[in-house]
């Protein structure tokens, strides 16, 4: 089986890829969900989160989101810190997630795929590349986020052309080039090598 990673910065249309890649049979893993889910679920992540952050983050008992955007998003020291707790969490789990599918190929989706080093674990990298102004106006639309807002969100993430080389794929999804032959051209290549 192909472990493929799939990444792309904030407003790129990773997840609508990735849906496309599903309606072809094939299983994604959305580590960005998964990690949600795991700062309320996993009790040696909450522990640490709460030893370097103070009981603030579990306000009412769970992870409050709002409430690490605000103290974690505009201080790098404290995001780093945040994704070190984080990311090797998610990378165990995703590793015994890929280790479960039976298909040609899997795939793991991630925004910080590259930053967190997790595309060490995997065979092959698609990079959803589009432009910033499409992205800042998608995620205006998606999440009601100030310019400012999203700008720090970009600003948290490498830059495309950084993630280029290591990507061995590329899906350009700014509404000029149609992504659903890209993707069935990707998938038939990526089944066809698996066998």
């Amino acid at each position: 089986m192909i472990k493929v990673g799939i990444t792309g910065g904030i407003g790129s249309g990773k997840s609508t890829i990735c849906r496309l890649f599903e309606m072809l049979g094939v299983p994604v893993y959305y580590a960005d969900d998964e990690a949600r889910k795991l700062y309320d679920e996993n009790a040696g992540l909450k522990a640490a989160i709460i030893k370097h952050f103070g009981k603030s983050l579990y306000p009412n008992g769970l992870f409050d989101k709002a409430v690490m955007k605000e103290l974690v998003f505009k201080n790098d020291q404290k995001l780093a810190l945040l994704n070190s707790l984080v990311h090797p969490v998610v990378r165990a789990q995703s590793a015994q997630w890929f280790r479960d599918q039976k298909s040609p190929y899997a795939m793991k989706e991630a925004a910080l795929l590259i930053e967190s080093a997790a595309y060490t674990d995997l065979d092959e990298i698609i990079l959803v590349d589009c432009p910033v102004p499409l992205r800042i106006q998608r995620v205006q639309h998606r999440d009601q986020l100030t310019i400012q807002e999203i700008q720090l969100r970009i600003d948290a993430q490498m830059p495309d052309e950084e993630k280029k080389q290591f990507a061995q794929h590329f899906i350009m999804n700014d509404d000029q080039h149609l992504i659903i032959p890209q993707v069935i051209k990707l998938h038939e290549d990526l089944v066809r090598r698996s066998q």
